[in-house]
């Protein structure tokens, strides 16, 4: 019986969706092989175009290459990450109050890139391509993705992904022997919140869901009671 067989009782399924939160701040405790392979069977149940299963995920945590490769990607996580603090005003307007929502998601990415290095698990999520890239290929790949994060959740891991490997790849390819005809989609990190889950914050489903026509909202798109909304959201012109 696997990890999340045992826990299925304790986090349904659309329970999970609603609270599986990006998790950047991990305890130094280790991954398990069962709690990998739990997560990891979860990402390989997903769906792909013609079932093809292009999805493939490489797993770093302690070895002397995924320390190597772990290091690459830290430092261009740093250097990302410096320059969307200065680009996006993080430490400007409501960034310069402490408990601001605006200043403690940068305290928390600082943190998260700093000690990049000390994620317990990296993983790199590659698509065996079949046909030339194109936008469609995504549909493959990215719902994997999800599947595995909902996995973590069900057996209380966190996680978050990031594009951080695009900034790393040539180096990244010869370091882990990744053939070219692999594209490489996602960077996740994997292991036991510092924290918790909890339900995430979103606009309201009556702003995001339209029915018949762009921009009409239908009735029926009515949060659930107690909903807890966030202003976030891309800029308006």
């Amino acid at each position: 019986m696997s990890a999340i067989d045992r826990r299925t009782d304790t986090v349904g399924l659309l329970e999970g969706i609603a609270t599986t939160r990006a998790i950047r701040r991990f305890r130094p405790d280790p991954v398990t092989d069962e709690q990998l392979a739990a997560v990891l069977f979860a990402a390989t149940r997903a769906p792909s175009g013609s079932n093809r299963q292009p999805f493939r995920f490489l797993v770093l945590r302690d070895g002397p290459r995924a320390r190597e490769a772990k290091a690459l990607i830290g430092e261009h996580a740093r250097r990302f990450w410096a320059a969307k603090r200065d680009a996006d005003g993080y430490d400007r307007g409501s960034g310069v109050t402490a408990d601001s929502p605006k200043a403690r998601l940068a305290q928390v990415m600082q943190r998260f890139v700093d000690e990049f290095e000390s994620v317990p698990v990296v993983v790199l999520a590659g698509l065996v391509r079949y046909r030339e890239p194109g936008p469609h290929e995504g549909a493959s790949i990215y719902p994997a993705c999800q599947n595995l994060l909902l996995g973590a959740r069900a057996i209380g891991l966190g996680g978050v992904m990031t594009q951080w490997q695009a900034m790393a790849e040539e180096p990244l390819r010869a370091l882990l022997e990744i053939p070219d005809g692999v594209g490489l989609h996602a960077t996740i990190a994997l292991g036991h919140p510092e924290g918790g889950h909890g339900p995430v914050r979103r606009r309201p489903l009556g702003e995001l869901v339209y029915e018949d026509v762009w921009g009409q909202s239908p009735r029926w798109a009515v949060d659930p009671p107690g909903t807890r909304h966030t202003q976030a959201g891309p800029p308006r012109a």
